[in-house]
């Protein structure tokens, strides 16, 4: 438990506006990166064509591909400076550091996936061996508390010791993998990334004041630069966008979630604000597993006539089970509705953790 003397040092004001300061600058810088250097992607080759245009004039535009890693990059040196401000903090310095190892080996896998399109497989091998560095360096307990229903066949908590670090390896591997499946619409990956980080933060802040205030503290400065990194992301990539993301951005999020959840030790509340990912995740088993064929690209049908998108059954997503529930929409549409939902299921997950969780605990 961090000492109060501790905690108040944490959570100064001082820190947190430097904090802030940081991160907008994180923001300006990312937007001038972004708007500068797309060009250099195409250059390169690193283009891609926006496949729900088809028939459109839009078709044939080539829109550069791999634009993550620009706020990735601005991301972790942001991140860098923070560690500057607030080294005498009483978060591990050593966790601080693998954390970012961690995080900087998943944008490099990341990018290497867009140049190289890296197999599936692959992809679900990586993000693990991307932990290892958090994982060698974790520091925290590998206690759960046992819910009251179960409180008289294993007793009031539960040393789960090395299946721990398993939970938080595959933890890593949803989330840089939740991120990069729930996509196929412009806006969507960064749209839900900005959400969810959204809501990290605030449960950071109501948790930053308690016993927990470390851990807390250091998430919050992890999600405020990314936060502001990926918001100026967002807005080249908002419909109708001007960059594809790529998975080095998927990939980082998720990395980055991961990262904050474990090291703030609140990895089981992160889940509940990846709801609509554990929906998608659920309803796409069948295709993940080939029990079912599987395209490439299970995106939704363009209606040339209505320019809306349609839901097609057997791409098994929830950008297409959406479409089949509400009726075809603009992909703007669709991507609001998409959005709202995603901040709908994050505040059922505040209410879970705050409210419903009493009863279990």
């Amino acid at each position: 438990m961090v000492q109060p003397d501790v905690v108040n040092k944490l959570v100064s004001p001082t820190q947190f506006l430097a904090t802030l300061a940081i991160s907008i600058c994180g923001f300006v810088a990312s937007y001038m990166l972004i708007g500068r250097v797309q060009h250099y992607h195409q250059k390169a080759n690193l283009f891609g064509y926006d496949l729900n245009k088809k028939g459109t004039k839009s078709e044939n535009i080539k829109i550069p591909e791999a634009m993550g890693i620009w706020p990735a990059s601005v991301f972790l040196l942001c991140i860098t400076v923070c560690q500057l401000i607030n080294s005498e903090t009483a978060f591990h310095q050593a966790e601080y550091n693998s954390a970012l190892h961690s995080i900087c080996f998943m944008t490099l896998l990341g990018f290497a996936d867009d140049v190289l399109e890296l197999p599936w497989r692959l992809k679900l091998i990586l993000p693990g061996l991307a932990s290892i560095p958090l994982l060698v360096a974790y520091q925290g307990g590998t206690t759960i508390i046992i819910p009251k229903p179960f409180l008289s066949l294993v007793g009031p908590s539960l040393d789960l010791h090395v299946l721990y670090f398993v939970y938080m390896c595959m933890l890593s591997i949803f989330t840089t993998n939740a991120i990069n499946i729930f996509a196929g619409i412009n806006g969507l990956e960064t749209g839900q990334s900005i959400v969810i980080a959204f809501a990290v933060l605030v449960h950071n802040f109501i948790e930053v004041s308690g016993p927990q205030s470390a851990p807390h503290f250091f998430s919050l400065t992890l999600m405020l630069p990314f936060l502001c990194t990926t918001f100026a992301l967002f807005l080249f990539n908002w419909y109708p966008s001007r960059v594809f993301v790529g998975d080095t951005f998927t990939t980082y999020a998720g990395m980055t979630f991961a990262v904050a959840g474990i090291l703030g030790h609140f990895s089981k509340t992160l889940l509940l604000f990846f709801i609509p990912q554990l929906i998608n995740f659920a309803y796409s088993l069948p295709q993940l597993f080939g029990l079912i064929p599987c395209p490439r690209h299970r995106l939704p049908r363009y209606n040339l006539k209505t320019g809306k998108l349609e839901g097609i059954a057997t791409n098994m997503n929830l950008v297409n089970l959406v479409l089949l529930m509400v009726g075809p929409k603009t992909e703007k549409h669709l991507c609001i509705i998409l959005l709202v939902f995603q901040a709908l299921c994050c505040l059922i997950g505040f209410f879970v953790r705050y409210q419903l969780s009493t009863y279990f605990y």
